[in-house]
């Protein structure tokens, strides 16, 4: 199957089985509360996240507040997300720099972006994504991982993964492939255990052709 050809069944299939609506796993209600939530998600899980969050934007109602917290409380506030050293301190110094130099209002673009302490590009084309509506790849572990065992991305790079993805991927599945995978990863392509036999994916998933080759043999 050429790659065009594995594109074009692979989005068919996610439309088929899953919502083609946006839809963000991190609980917030302002623009930067998402900001701050997908900063606490590198190397820990959406739900733990959420339950660190229910508190933290209580305690810090305002971009104020957390620009003024104190960091060694920040960093116990954030400690169940791991790395809360970093976090904790980028937390604090996007905060600052978004009343500073944006007025309060989050950016946009993906350079103003990628400008604030602790924000990559990840961090960057969720909030594109879910609060600007701007067609954005995001590649988390979910999507590094079922793109590469696809067949559509041959990169371990996250970055050169995401530009990968923008090449092939047509630019209105470029936001829901990420919920899609998300949701797919979540419930049958899990890491540890992939329920490969249930998979919709079999007649294009380039990791299934290797399984059923060793198996013939």
């Amino acid at each position: 199957m050429r790659l065009s050809e594995r594109v074009k069944e692979v989005t068919r299939l996610l439309d088929e089985h899953y919502k083609t609506e946006d839809k963000c796993y991190l609980n917030h209600t302002k623009p930067y509360e998402l900001l701050i939530a997908t900063m606490l998600s590198a190397q820990c899980t959406d739900d733990r996240v959420n339950i660190v969050t229910e508190t933290l934007f209580k305690k810090y109602p305002t971009l104020e507040s957390f620009a003024s917290a104190d960091l060694l409380e920040m960093e116990q506030d954030v400690k169940p997300t791991g790395f809360y050293h970093n976090k904790a301190k980028n937390i604090i110094l996007t905060a600052r720099r978004l009343l500073e130099v944006y007025n309060g209002e989050v950016p946009s673009s993906i350079e103003d972006l990628t400008s604030l302490a602790g924000v990559g590009r990840k961090t960057a084309n969720v909030v594109r994504s879910h609060i600007f509506n701007l067609p954005s790849v995001v590649v988390d572990t979910h999507v590094k991982r079922i793109s590469k065992k696809l067949g559509l991305v041959k990169n371990d790079d996250p970055v050169k993964i995401e530009f990968e993805l923008m090449k092939i991927l047509p630019k209105d599945h470029w936001i829901r492939y990420n919920t899609q995978v998300i949701a797919h990863g979540r419930a049958i392509c899990k890491a540890r255990n992939p329920n490969c036999p249930i998979c919709f994916f079999q007649s294009c998933c380039k990791e299934y052709e290797k399984i059923e080759k060793q198996n013939k043999k």
